[in-house]
């Protein structure tokens, strides 16, 4: 499966003077307060932080989820934040996927037609997209979990599926909110190394959201946030 359409060095991110507030009551929450990152294609960067300092909302805004208050987001060379709402489904359904804390599988579908979802939604032919949900799935050690419910899946199963789900459309970039938060400490490693194996060989590009302490091993670069801003960064080993 093919990676991201630029290659290293390029950016995939580029984000400037990125603000969010919300009216709260008779408040306002000033949720990000002029955030300023670049991320190049094939870059594996965490965004860490306490809850609370903003992280899931910039997620939300570079994938498009959420309209800024102001700021400029670029991703693949297209400003998002000018967008309208079905242009960025769509950008989002050609370009990115996503991971989920807690897998976002559908309990009332099997792991293959949970993985075939993207699919489905571009339209594609069922034999094709299960034959290319089962390659994932394969291709995620799970090809076994093929045709059972979430019900019947351990947590580390059913992220793998949600990691199959993210790939199958190919996306340029993954977006990861906690992944490994509902996991214990072998299959969270287990799954951030399969992170590796997956998206580096692709030059996909890897904003992942976590709190996690082990997470810099993984990564090359983080960036720590707190009330908002932008507080450091540092290179990972």
């Amino acid at each position: 499966m093919a990676g991201g359409i630029r290659g290293m060095g390029e950016s995939a991110i580029s984000i400037k003077g990125l603000k969010k507030d919300y009216n709260v009551g008779a408040g306002e929450v000033h949720a990000l307060r002029g955030i300023d990152m670049e991320i190049a294609c094939g870059e594996f960067v965490c965004i860490a932080g306490k809850s609370g300092s903003g992280k899931s909302t910039l997620l939300n805004l570079v994938a498009g989820l959420e309209s800024p208050t102001d700021g400029s987001i670029n991703v693949l060379g297209q400003r998002i934040d000018r967008m309208s709402e079905i242009e960025r489904i769509r950008f989002r359904r050609s370009h990115i996927g996503f991971v989920f804390q807690s897998y976002r599988l559908l309990p009332q579908y099997t792991a293959i037609e949970n993985v075939a979802l993207p699919l489905m939604l571009r339209g594609v032919e069922k034999r094709e997209r299960e034959r290319r949900a089962l390659e994932a799935l394969d291709m995620v050690g799970i090809a076994k979990c093929a045709r059972q419910r979430p019900a019947q899946m351990s947590g580390g199963e059913q992220q793998r599926a949600g990691i199959a789900r993210s790939i199958i459309t190919s996306p340029a970039i993954v977006m990861a909110d906690e992944p490994t938060g509902n996991l214990d400490t072998a299959t969270g490693e287990m799954v951030l190394t399969l992170f590796q194996k997956l998206f580096r060989q692709n030059g996909t590009t890897l904003m992942i959201v976590s709190h996690d302490d082990d997470m810099p091993r993984h990564v090359d670069r983080t960036i720590r946030l707190s009330d908002g801003a932008l507080i450091g960064e540092g290179i990972n080993a």
